[in-house]
């Protein structure tokens, strides 16, 4: 009986914080409820005190580099960065939406890859907008398409997704391995998206241009833009010698905050801002809700039906799997909750995971976080996201890429070996 007790608890705290994620009652952050759901899986013994101090401990050096990411980020912002990014996309389209959707997918995907998703949906998606609108075109094709790469062009890199990093030690991979296994991955399931992207909004992208605005001249954040590039570099760097990637993190966003405090272009509470804490504490007590679901219940019941090995078969089973789990409780908890049971079976199967739980959201609004933010700036721009365009757009793209990206994977495990 009170493990029946237990286990209802824990569903219980794990449903109500993934529904106030989605709804956000009262205007409240995620945190607000997250939290509470999180104290109270500890309080009632759904969670043992050792093992909320475990999934601490795993989840800290995840949510320093998520901090980190998220100021860099936004430093690179106010240097220019990403409007440096909106000039060069409208330079490269010149009034034509098919390159202008071209330039989007580039830009989209190599700031997903390099400064994670949080980026290309917060400081990307309204550049878009306002680059479609000095352009004079119709919005629609080139948001979308910054949705839908903030989550499949996540795949690359261990820093790109919130997901990576919790599966990165999982993988025993370094930096430099997890990228090339998920190079021919990554690249496949963009140009799915491309493919798709183009024929389902044709209209839109064939309709002619009324410029607004004339086109402004060519900028180059420098700074910025070595200080990313370095940055990078030093993921690689710290993985090859076995030091938390959030450090090389940390450090490009300490060069970052004291140019921009030396020069008065920022102060330390709107730093404190940029590193989005209740979504930090958000994080924290979310994985606490999952540990206690998967240990009183969920974990068995997973592990009766996550495919063993790396075949191709197995590969695709875990990466469907991923998905429909994704998109039933949400990526972060599908990925904490099959991560270990695809550890044994070797690197791929984690990688396969993350290609369910990366590729699949784009299915619902509630697949990640991610999309759900996307959506309410795209409300804020005045633009309305109708739930059956989206879901049609995924229904043709998701089972696609999965597909391409899996197969694609496997390729990379057998050329480049895991």
């Amino acid at each position: 009986m009170e493990d029946v007790l237990l286990e209802s608890v824990s569903v219980a705290a794990l449903v109500v914080v993934l529904v106030c994620a989605v709804v956000r009652p009262f205007g409240r952050p995620e945190a607000a409820f997250a939290v509470p759901a999180a104290a109270l899986v500890i309080l009632t013994g759904a969670i043992p005190l050792e093992d909320v101090r475990e999934e601490a401990a795993r989840l800290g050096p995840v949510i320093g580099f998520l901090a980190a990411i998220l100021v860099l980020a936004k430093l690179c912002d106010d240097e220019g960065l990403f409007h440096a990014c909106g000039t060069w996309m409208a330079r490269w389209a010149h009034r034509r939406p098919r390159r202008l959707l071209g330039a989007v997918f580039a830009l989209a995907s190599a700031i997903t890859a390099a400064l994670s998703l949080d980026a290309t949906v917060v400081l990307l998606t309204p550049v878009v907008f306002a680059t479609a609108a000095r352009m004079g075109t119709r919005p629609k094709p080139h948001v979308y398409a910054s949705a839908h790469l903030s989550n499949t062009a996540s795949l690359l890199l261990p820093v790109s997704n919130l997901t990576n990093l919790l599966a990165f030690t999982a993988t025993g991979l370094t930096f430099t391995r997890f990228a090339a296994l998920m190079l021919l991955p990554w690249l496949a399931a963009i140009a799915v998206e491309y493919a798709v992207l183009r024929r389902f909004f044709a209209a839109d992208l064939d309709a002619p241009t009324e410029p607004a605005q004339p086109e402004e001249p060519p900028e180059l954040p420098l700074f910025a833009l070595v200080t990313v590039a370095a940055t990078l570099a030093g993921f690689a760097v710290a993985s090859a010698l076995g030091v938390d990637p959030a450090w090389a993190a940390a450090a490009g966003a300490a060069v970052m905050a004291v140019r921009a405090l030396l020069r008065r272009h920022t102060t330390p509470a709107a730093i404190l801002r940029s590193a989005s804490v209740p979504f930090l504490a958000f994080v924290l007590a979310l994985g606490i809700v999952v540990r206690a679901v998967i240990d009183n219940g969920l974990g068995d019941a997973l592990g009766r039906v996550v495919p063993d090995g790396a075949s191709l078969p197995a590969l695709l089973g875990t990466a469907a799997l991923a998905a429909l789990l994704a998109n039933l409780i949400n990526n972060l908890p599908a990925v904490l909750a099959l991560v270990p049971l695809a550890a044994p079976s070797g690197p791929g199967a984690v990688l396969a995971v993350l290609l369910g739980v990366n590729i699949g959201p784009n299915l619902t609004y509630a697949g990640s976080l991610a999309t759900l933010l996307w959506r309410r700036i795209a409300h804020h721009h005045d633009h309305d996201v109708e739930l059956r365009e989206f879901t049609l757009l995924g229904l043709l793209t998701v089972p696609a890429a999965l597909l391409a990206s899996t197969l694609a994977l496997w390729v990379s495990l057998e050329v480049v070996g895991p």
